[in-house]
């Protein structure tokens, strides 16, 4: 039995950096309500000049665009997702759980584009697998199928929610603990609002939920609440998959220094610039100075006396907006995005081949990422058919297509692939089956699923 609310080293060495990184990402009022924490004060600068600049901060957010357009252009069309063999109804259930991952009417390509966007932030995220639970045990697949218990959910946890685990040396789980915190109004007419804590733990075998009410009167003790075997017990795993990313290709953490630097350059020219459009009076006189200089006030000045007004030359204000440029195109440029930065790269236009260099890069870019998803989809969805028993093999293809084209130059290319005159029917009916995939990616998943058996029905006869 271990402390349920012992957090593993990893995790609290991580903890303030994840949170700074989901900060840079959603930017808005969340990150000027946080902006205290990044904001740099200078050296001997007054609080109240400041806490003026904390009230004018504002921030430039490049790095969550750029999170964003990875996921936007990695899932433009949904991936290719055939199951074959296995138990008829166990088609059935994913054509539908497809359409409805999380017993909540997301699909699942918009669950997984979630995922992908948590882990191009965090480095990772997680996807437990669950089944509903009912006081009483089916008899048979007949009866788990009726009361509901068969139909697996997917939900996703983000990195910070993962405080504790235990992998052996192929990296698989042992054990975790899941930590959640929930704030609910039990009631309508009750101006209370408790703060729920629960933490899940799961091993090989077993699960065990807790949890933890705080109350405006004091906070009570962690209380188990429900325990059991969980669905994955009969194969001995943990039913937590993890979707993680290298190094590499983590862009939260290539770009939140950069993305920080420029947060602090670009305020300090802002304010720098804010200052010089108050202008300050000087006044050149050897006698001693002792008018009241306003709006609605004169000054006399004696005949050798002379009056003028402070202001920059600007020649700082040029290095320093320089600089935030070039801030601005090295964040899309560790991002594998430099096309995206601008026309111009270290003071010259960028030509048309040098652009469709870079974009080469970003296209390996994106198929990496597409691997990724790829496998962990595969790897969630061949994991619940184990689970069900159904014996269904899962094909997972797709997501390989980036460039904005047209679908009727795709066809073309496939007209004249098919008029070479290869005899092969194997080759055409995966011509037909990709042609109608891309067509209809928006499908219901059961529709694409009977015209895929359609095809194969057609090329069998």
């Amino acid at each position: 039995m271990i402390e349920i609310d012992r957090e593993h080293p990893d995790y609290k060495r991580q903890r303030h950096m994840l949170q700074s990184y989901r900060d840079l990402y959603r930017g808005g009022l969340d990150f000027k309500q946080r902006s205290a924490e990044y904001l740099l004060q200078r050296q001997k600068e007054p609080l109240d000049v400041y806490g003026e600049r904390l009230q004018r901060v504002f921030y430039q957010n490049y790095v969550g665009s750029i999170v964003d357009w990875y996921a936007s252009t990695l899932f433009r069309r949904e991936p290719s997702i055939h199951f074959c063999n296995g138990l008829e109804d166990g088609q059935k259930f994913f054509s539908g759980f497809v359409d409805d991952c999380d017993r909540k009417g997301t699909r699942l390509s918009t669950f997984f584009r979630q995922c992908l966007i948590d882990t191009l932030v965090a480095g990772e995220t997680h996807i437990l697998v669950d089944f509903p639970r009912t006081g009483e045990i089916p008899l048979n697949r007949a009866e788990e199928d009726a009361s509901g218990v068969s139909r697996a959910y997917l939900v996703q946890y983000q990195a910070e929610n993962l405080i504790n685990w235990s992998a052996n040396e192929r990296g698989d789980y042992d054990w975790i603990v899941l930590r959640q915190k929930v704030r609910r109004q039990p009631r309508i007419d009750s101006p209370e609002v408790l703060d729920e804590t629960y933490w899940r733990y799961y091993d090989r075998s077993e699960f065990r939920t807790y949890r933890r009410i705080e109350r405006q009167d004091g906070t009570a003790d962690i209380v188990l609440i429900d325990f059991g075997p969980h669905a994955f017990s009969r194969d001995n795993r943990v039913p937590l998959t993890t979707m993680r990313v290298s190094d590499g290709l983590w862009l939260m953490n290539k770009a939140a220094n950069l993305q920080l630097e420029h947060f602090n350059k670009s305020n300090a020219l802002a304010w720098a610039i804010t200052m010089g459009l108050f202008a300050m009076p000087v006044i050149y006189s050897d006698r001693e100075w002792n008018q009241i200089v306003g709006e609605s006030y004169y000054i006399q000045l004696g005949p050798s006396d002379r009056f003028g007004w402070t202001e920059p030359d600007g020649k700082v204000y040029k290095i320093a907006a320089d600089n935030l440029e070039s801030l601005k195109e090295e964040i899309y440029r560790v991002c594998y995005l430099s096309q995206a930065s601008g026309e111009q790269i270290s003071g010259h236009a960028q030509s048309a081949l040098s652009k469709q260099m870079d974009f080469a890069i970003t296209q390996e870019v994106l198929r990496a990422y597409s691997s990724v998803i790829k496998d962990c989809i595969r790897q969630v969805l061949s994991a619940i058919s184990i689970a069900r028993q159904d014996g269904v093999a899962i094909t997972v293809s797709g997501l390989d297509e980036f460039d904005i084209g047209d679908f009727a130059a795709e066809l073309q290319d496939a007209k004249s692939l098919l008029q070479i005159g290869i005899e092969s029917p194997t080759l055409r009916r995966q011509i037909y089956q990709r042609l109608a995939a891309k067509y209809l990616s928006d499908t219901r998943q059961e529709v694409k699923d009977q015209i895929s058996r359609e095809i194969d029905a057609q090329f069998r006869n």
